[in-house]
């Protein structure tokens, strides 16, 4: 057990995707399940620890687009996941410290993790909701997201390495075009999603390790990702690999590392 303490209530025999994403960043926050379950993935995927961090590399640089180029002010973040610092809102507010930002997740061990996504500036606001992303109306329904955001002013909707954990049975594209049709016109679409474009036989296995720790995923094609930005205006440069989503500097990973697909779209 690599935590200090097992959260109550928790099944820690069995792998969770969120504890092993923690392992992939060299988080703290997971037990000896999901480190076997990450290692297996690890052998077959060497490039999940790089595909893990350009993805927290993403959320940063595409939350400080949005507030220092487009004016956004408040995101909905769904997804969560144990907190790893920087969050969104100290990436946000560090740029524009009146920011609110709404995390949501349906997972309890998130809950357990929540304070930590607590800490606003005194100028902007946080809260947790516990809410299902498969459940779209109630979400946006929870009275804790109306008390920090107002959705008649453009919103930031942020889907990090959540859609992959969304079937095709799910109606994924139905999910995202109604939380997008719940905010107005200048509110965005932060999207990243694991694909098999670069590696098919890998992320097979990827797939094959997940859902037989019971956690059934669909990593998808450029092709279906750019799909959940129909009808939004994508910034440059469009969908592409997350390491190639305006980077800060040199480009050294690999495509196949990486193996990522990420945009961000403007709601007309």
């Amino acid at each position: 057990m690599t935590s200090s303490q097992a959260p109550r209530d928790l099944d820690t025999s069995r792998p969770h995707s969120a504890r092993m994403y923690d392992y992939y960043l060299g988080g703290k926050d997971h037990f000896e399940a999901d480190e076997k379950a990450a290692q297996t993935v690890a052998a077959a995927y060497p490039g999940i620890f790089v595909c893990a961090r350009e993805n927290r590399a993403f959320m940063h640089r595409a939350t400080r687009v949005l507030a220092r180029e487009h004016g956004i002010r408040q995101w909905l973040d769904i997804g969560t996941g144990i907190p790893t610092e920087p969050n969104l809102h100290q990436v946000a507010q560090s740029v524009v410290p009146e920011a609110r930002v709404v995390y949501a997740d349906n997972d309890p061990l998130v809950l357990k993790y929540a304070e930590r996504l607590m800490h606003s500036t005194p100028e902007g606001r946080t809260t947790y909701i516990e809410a299902d992303v498969n459940a779209p109306d109630a979400l946006l329904a929870a009275p804790a997201l109306a008390e920090v955001l107002d959705l008649d002013r453009p919103v930031a909707l942020s889907l990090n390495a959540l859609m992959h954990f969304v079937t095709d049975a799910q109606d994924p594209y139905g999910i995202v075009s109604r939380l997008l049709a719940a905010l107005p016109s200048g509110s965005a679409l932060a999207l990243s999603h694991c694909t098999p474009d670069f590696d098919p036989d890998t992320w097979q296995k990827v797939t094959d390790i997940y859902t037989g720790a019971g956690t059934p995923v669909r990593f998808r094609s450029r092709e279906d990702v750019a799909r959940f930005f129909d009808g939004l205006e994508l910034l440059d440069p469009g969908v592409t690999v997350g390491h190639r989503w305006r980077p800060d500097g040199a480009v050294e990973a690999t495509d196949a590392e990486v193996s990522l697909w990420t945009g961000v779209g403007i709601k007309p």
